[in-house]
């Protein structure tokens, strides 16, 4: 895989062997990821959970506005996806249980003099916080760092 977004949904899609064969490839590419899991009914808990995941990781660095400002478009946008546009979760009686991936690097391996970006998935399941009433649903965003 040689584009961030495409890197960054397939990781959060993949599980065991794959998903180490597509985070060797990937790190090759010049790629940092990580991957996290995160549930509620509260749209700052979705934030601050991938926002520290990415802190904890070394893939933004808390003090450096720029890295912080990216990621929150990027997660915004994956957010506006699950949400299908209607950005509430509790509020509006929904939840989610999602899987979150952080990616950063070049925006495609052939372009890599082109800077970095950062893409972030969120995939998991949405609905009414009654079990047996979610459906799936995936989110991407991605901006430049």
């Amino acid at each position: 895989m040689k584009q961030i977004g495409k890197t960054a949904i397939m990781f959060t899609l993949s599980e065991g062997e794959l998903e180490q064969q597509i985070r060797e490839q990937a790190e090759e590419n010049g790629y940092r990821m990580i991957k996290g899991k995160v549930g509620s009914m509260s749209t700052e808990k979705i934030f601050a959970a991938v926002e520290t995941a990415a802190q904890r990781e070394g893939l933004i660095r808390k003090d450096y506005y720029r890295d912080t400002h990216a990621l929150y478009h990027a997660i915004l946008d994956a957010f506006v996806g699950i949400c299908r546009g209607q950005l509430g979760l509790g509020d509006m009686l929904r939840t989610v249980g999602l899987m979150f991936t952080v990616v950063k690097g070049p925006r495609t391996f052939e372009q890599s003099e082109d800077g970095e970006w950062i893409a972030v998935v969120l995939y998991g399941t949405i609905g009414a916080p009654v079990k047996g009433y979610e459906h799936e649903t995936i989110g991407l965003g991605i901006n430049h760092l």
